[in-house]
């Protein structure tokens, strides 16, 4: 499994309007063979800042969301809304395909 995170910050007038920008790469992102998630979030802490969580199968249908024309338009759409260059850690995690549980918790009831 190739799993994605990637940091953005965002220009905060456009802070509002980001997962409307994002909404067609994001769907098309999921209908992609070999796409496991793809998943946004806003941080709690600064408004103008957005996680994506992705992971793909392997590094061949990661190649191919790369490679991909939403992939491109995406880009540059996101180059006018965001306000520095977005951080990312991407690795390669080796017999997984998707989430796993988390050992530590267990649902109760209260």
């Amino acid at each position: 499994m190739i799993f994605i995170t990637a940091r953005f910050t965002v220009r905060p007038e456009r802070a509002d309007t980001w997962l409307d920008l994002t909404r067609s790469f994001t769907e098309a992102t999921r209908a992609e063979p070999g796409n496991l998630f793809f998943e946004w979030s806003r941080s709690v802490d600064e408004d103008d800042v957005f996680y994506l969580v992705e992971a793909f199968a392997d590094s061949e249908a990661g190649r191919a969301h790369v490679e991909s024309p939403h992939f491109a338009k995406a880009m540059d759409d996101m180059s006018y809304a965001v306000a520095a260059r977005p951080s990312i850690v991407s690795t390669e995690i080796p017999g997984m395909s998707g989430w796993g549980e988390m050992g530590e918790i267990v649902p109760r009831d209260a």
